[in-house]
């Protein structure tokens, strides 16, 4: 995928975006549907498929990615065994279920930034975390990706220091997953970065998500895009430039996975910036026919032609929907006939 290059990182002072970051974050709405910190990427069957057509439909986007619920436990009459005293504790995506079988101590919990010393038992070959004793770092590193490695992170921001859990995922059907926090280092929370510790952050998570998009995993790059348009979007406006491919890239994402409804929204995003951004034009037509929004998607493609009147990808979109006008005219046609006829 060819990508907008990336401007200069511009240096300000932390302390002046973070009393802006303080005052909008809770009025931040996730994007996206992820797995993740946000994103929720089940993939369903992808209506945008039956727009683009073919398997090169791919290569085009290429071209232009605590909800705490304490189960009641049954009294003893003598004191509870370690076991018996553990409870759940399930995570708001629905990603796991933890199970803590061993309480940690103190209120603190890894970060941003974290370094944490963990015991892993269980886990698959490619979740990347050896069996014993190992080391990581919240949000940092090519390590996390993937859904055991995204799961991983996740459980460790919801632990104490010496909590020891015991991981239910769904669909997982091999031995049980243990996983214990032997010790961390205090991280920090996203509001208190500097602006360039933040631009630096999402950049890499940026570069991270075009490697995925481009090996393709368009579930791994949306994560990653999405925790770089995070980071962002808690910037004092207009924000960086960045936002704007991250978003287009974002769109091209969420039609593979079959999400054209979130894809027109970061289209909206991106167009909102800048109107004549051909890329966004073009993904927000394939996702408004998806969604059956045929007139729009005329609108977005013929503008896309008025500019490039050689771009084939567009020509053959714009093919497919005035085909399924056709269709549409001529069932309302005779649906009209059988009522009046």
């Amino acid at each position: 995928m060819e990508l907008p290059p990336v401007s200069p990182m511009r240096e300000e002072d932390a302390s002046q975006s973070q009393q802006w970051e303080k005052n909008s974050w809770e009025n931040l709405a996730p994007t996206t549907q992820f797995p993740t910190e946000t994103l929720e990427l089940g993939v369903s069957q992808d209506p945008a498929r039956q727009i683009l057509g073919d398997p090169q439909g791919s290569e085009k986007l290429v071209a232009g990615l605590e909800l705490d619920s304490d189960k009641s436990q049954e009294p003893t009459k003598e004191t509870l065994e370690p076991l018996q005293a553990s409870h759940l504790w399930y995570c708001p995506d629905g990603s796991f279920v933890k199970k803590i079988i061993t309480r940690g101590h103190g209120l603190d919990k890894p970060k941003l930034g974290s370094h944490c010393r963990v015991l892993a038992f269980g886990f698959p070959f490619e979740s990347g975390l050896p069996e014993g004793p190992s080391e990581l770092t919240v949000g940092v590193g090519s390590w996390k990706e993937g859904t055991w490695r995204e799961l991983i992170e996740k459980c460790l921001e919801s632990m104490c220091q010496g909590e020891e859990v015991e991981l239910q995922v769904p669909g997982h059907s091999g031995p049980p997953v243990k996983l214990t926090l032997d010790s961390f280092t205090q991280g920090r929370d996203s509001w208190e970065l500097g602006t360039s510790e933040k631009e630096a952050l999402a950049m890499e998570e940026r570069a991270r998500g075009t490697e995925l998009f481009r090996a393709g995993n368009p579930e791994g790059a949306a994560r990653c895009y999405g925790r770089a348009l995070r980071l962002l979007l808690t910037l004092p406006p207009p924000g960086p430039p960045e936002r704007t491919a991250l978003h287009a890239n974002l769109a091209a994402c969420q039609l593979l996975l079959g999400q054209p409804h979130l894809a027109v929204q970061s289209c909206d995003r991106v167009l909102e910036r800048e109107p004549g951004h051909l890329k966004a034009l073009y993904r927000r037509g394939v996702a408004q026919a998806a969604l059956g929004n045929l007139e729009k998607a005329t609108a977005d493609l013929k503008k896309v032609l008025a500019v490039d009147p050689q771009n084939r990808a567009a020509q053959e979109e714009l093919g497919k929907v005035v085909i399924l006008e056709k269709k549409r005219d001529a069932g309302l046609a005779q649906g009209l006939r059988k009522m009046f006829g």
